[in-house]
């Protein structure tokens, strides 16, 4: 099952990557779709949170794991909310995607991907790489959002 789960989580990745990059490349872009990514890219990474979250269960390792885990979905929920709401202001530019949350996802999906499977593979030690990039991620996620934040207040 490990290896069913971060194959599906994976080709998620790689698919939402390549829709993205195509969409750029040749122009395609749509409101509904530009409403629907971003959505699609957050309910993904929160369930395979949740998932590797209640896989953990008890321990020292599981608290850092769901600390991790409600840092992660807060800031998505909070930056949703600001984009949100700069739109609704007229200001949404202010809180444009930018590369360190781009590198952030790339990241949390690395760390989702390993974590998942969970096992060791060809001798490498995929779950201690898996919480590595975890960590950061987490840290990634608390720069984006304090980042976002002081875009979206800047002039105010």
């Amino acid at each position: 099952m490990p290896l069913t789960t971060s194959t599906i989580f994976g080709l998620a990745g790689l698919t939402d990557w390549a829709d993205g990059y195509y969409a750029r490349k040749y122009n395609q872009e749509s409101r509904f779709g530009a409403f629907l990514d971003p959505v699609a890219d957050k309910l993904i990474v929160a369930v395979a949170l949740i998932l590797v979250v209640e896989r953990e269960g008890r321990g020292d390792i599981a608290f850092w794991i769901t600390l991790a885990g409600i840092i992660i979905i807060s800031r998505e929920i909070i930056i949703s909310a600001l984009r949100e709401w700069m739109a609704e202001t007229g200001q949404r530019s202010k809180v444009a995607v930018a590369y360190i949350g781009k590198v952030k996802a790339v990241t949390q999906i690395f760390a989702l991907i390993f974590l998942l499977y969970n096992q060791d593979l060809f001798g490498l030690p995929l779950r201690k790489i898996g919480l590595v990039f975890l960590v950061i991620a987490t840290i990634l996620t608390i720069v984006s959002m304090v980042q976002y934040l002081k875009s979206a207040f800047s002039g105010q």
